[in-house]
């Protein structure tokens, strides 16, 4: 599938503003059961300072803003082709090993709640794959999916007690669980094209276990399923907080206001044609 993206996120300051930095993880790249054809990312108010890949090879780009700007657009436009592996991204790769991911965090550690869900598993754990299904379908009844009821740092206990949150506490939920079960786990950050709604108000946010025979596999919890060809991988890491797509900092007396703007759309035949067209009569 052919997947066009745009996504932008602005913010306006009540005041100029006198510094900022910014961090992106905005740009996805070529992996399994994706291919990157474009992608590149404008922004208004700000510079871009250097770029590099970070330790779990997340492609980051360093930006500062510009002294004075009252506003700040970062906006991100490409083209994707994916296919459907049944979430299986293959064997591990990149900077860090394996143990690793078995490493809980602040986001993903599990307290007396987490710990008796792990428990109440099933009692064969031989087969990790038939494991992982069945603790995704323990989370998603447990926690309804609901807006609002949490945010990006609410701690993936604290999520299961309310009984209430997103994909990312649902990730975080499965993630130190399946770390419960010696088992390594990552936090996966990207797009997801939604049937019949090209417009969105984030990215999407899922989890990756490490499996013996297979190497890494998706599981999106919120949705139930394993990513497939409507999924784009943008950045990974052991929790949210390392594959957010936009952090940073800001100086000076000011409130600030964020708007998210985020559109994923299949590409129809045609238009590849026309834009192929229109490449070559350049």
């Amino acid at each position: 599938m052919r997947l066009s993206i745009r996504h932008t996120t602005r913010y306006e300051f009540s005041q100029p503003l006198a510094h900022g930095l910014q961090r992106l993880r905005l740009r996805p790249k070529t992996t399994h059961g994706q291919d990157v054809i474009e992608w590149e990312t404008d922004l208004d108010g700000a510079v871009r300072e250097l770029e590099y890949d970070d330790q779990h090879h997340n492609h980051v780009e360093l930006i500062s803003v510009e002294a004075g700007v009252k506003a700040l657009s970062i906006t991100s436009t490409g083209i994707v082709d994916t296919s459907d592996n049944a979430g299986i991204i293959g064997q591990h790769a990149g900077h860090m090993p394996l143990w690793c991911f078995l490493r809980q965090t602040k986001l993903t550690r599990p307290g007396p709640r987490m710990r008796a869900m792990v428990q109440g598993l099933g009692t064969d754990r031989s087969n990790s794959l038939d494991l992982l299904h069945e603790l995704s379908r323990l989370i998603a009844e447990q926690v309804a999916y609901e807006k609002g009821m949490t945010d990006v740092g609410t701690l993936a206990e604290t999520a299961l007690e309310k009984g209430h949150g997103v994909c990312q506490d649902h990730s975080h939920i499965f993630i130190g669980a399946g770390r419960l079960l010696d088992i390594p786990m990552r936090y996966i950050g990207g797009y997801l094209k939604m049937e019949g709604q090209a417009e969105q108000e984030a990215g999407h946010g899922w989890a990756e276990a490490h499996v013996e025979g297979l190497g890494w596999v998706g599981f999106d919890v919120s949705n139930q399923i394993s990513p497939d060809d409507r999924y784009v991988r943008v950045a990974t890491g052991c929790d949210y907080s390392e594959a957010a797509p936009v952090t940073g900092i800001a100086f000076g007396e000011h409130d600030s206001a964020l708007e998210v703007r985020l559109t994923v759309e299949q590409e129809l035949k045609g238009q590849q044609q026309q834009q192929q067209q229109q490449t070559n009569g350049r």
